[in-house]
Parts: C-alpha cells; structure tokens; sequence
C-alpha cells in the first residue's frame, strides 16, 4: 500500500529519519540511496563528514552552548583548523555516466591537485582542502545531460597558478573528455585581464580554469 503524506511525516516524526519516495529521494530533495555505502566509523562520522551520532537529534553530540555556533549564529568555538561558517563543505553534481564522470572529472581533479576521497558503486568524491567535489549516478536522475543553460549549475571555476599551467591542462583536457569553449576568443574569452580556459565536457559540464596574477 503506498504511504500517505502524513503517514510519512509521522516515520519520521518517530524515526528522526525522513521518508523518502520510490525514487529513495526524501523530501529535502537527499537521495537517500547515495548513503546506503556510508557507515559511520568509531568516531560517529561517515565519509560525508556527517556525525550520524546526532542525526536527528537537536544538538546532538555539542555540549550546550555550541549549537548556535553549528547554525552561523552565537560564538564562534570551533579550532582554528576548521573551516569557517560559510565554506562550502561539498558540490554533488548527478551524472549520466558514471565511467565518463571518472574520466573527466577524475583526471582534472587530480591534475588540480585534489585526491580521491569516497568510492562507491554509484559515485565518486575527490577532495581539497576541507570542500569535496562528488560525482554520482544516481536512479533519480531525470535527464540524461546537463545543461548548462537551464536553472541550475552554470560552471565551476578553479584557480590554477599561472598561465602556462593553463595551457598545459587545457591541452591535456582534450584527451580526457573535454573540449574547448570559446576557442575564437581564447584564452581571454572572459575579458582581456582575464587569462583562463572554459572546457566542456561530454556530459555538457563546463569548468573554468583560472590563472593566478603572475609578477
């Protein structure tokens, strides 16, 4: 029998989890499918970053006084080593073609100097710093190419150190997937104090890379 609209809310208003529909999509727009790999260590986080200690549990795992800080609001009491309210902690983009995805974003990540982070049958992660970029196919997918044009993601843009390592990635790019946009006005299709490389790959996902200001 199919669950209802309340009989939803009240699982999760028993559980702490949300429901989730046919697609394993909850109602937060989560696939929940994509969590099925994770599972929390001795310290209670999965490979998300996520303390599954104190998912669904206001406050869970802060002594008092730190929830405002978790929110953006209140002191701020975390260490210095951690990332400040407002960074980005992880991009999820949803692939058509998982094998593709690797190819592409696997290669360029890398050469930008980021390490492989999560790997599961229906995803990848590859990490800098504290932010982490993941691929995934996931069965909720409704469209078989993303496009750029559309509402949504429009590109991301990374910072490369300088010009000719600009050109060296652009040029390796072409054996991996991607294909340079704008080639008429390159490199300076963003302006003319703008030195960069905007590359698409096969899946209609557009990168940018920038060079830094060189003296």
């Amino acid at each position: 029998m199919a669950e209802t609209h309340a009989e939803a809310g009240q699982q999760q208003a028993s559980t702490g989890w949300p429901s989730v529909d046919q697609h394993g999509v909850d109602q937060h727009g989560v696939d929940q499918h994509s969590f099925d790999h994770f599972s929390p260590g001795e310290t209670g986080v999965d490979q998300h970053g996520v303390d599954q200690f104190s998912v669904g549990e206001p406050g869970g795992g802060q002594a008092d006084g730190e929830v405002g800080a978790q929110y953006g609001s209140g002191p701020e009491t975390a260490p210095a080593d951690r990332p400040p309210a407002g960074a980005i902690h992880h991009v999820e983009l949803w692939v058509p073609n998982l094998d593709r995805a690797i190819v592409s974003w696997g290669w360029l990540l890398t050469a930008l100097g980021y390490r492989m982070f999560q790997d599961w049958p229906g995803g990848r992660s590859w990490q800098s710093g504290h932010a982490y970029i993941v691929v995934e196919q996931s069965p909720a997918r409704i469209a078989s190419r993303h496009d750029r044009c559309r509402p949504g993601l429009n590109h991301l843009a990374f910072h490369v150190p300088n010009r000719s390592q600009v050109d060296q990635l652009t040029a390796e790019a072409l054996l991996h997937g991607w294909q340079l946009m704008f080639s008429d006005l390159h490199p300076y299709a963003g302006g003319p104090q703008h030195y960069a490389a905007y590359l698409e790959n096969s899946d209609g996902f557009e990168v940018e890379l920038v060079a830094g200001y060189e003296s």
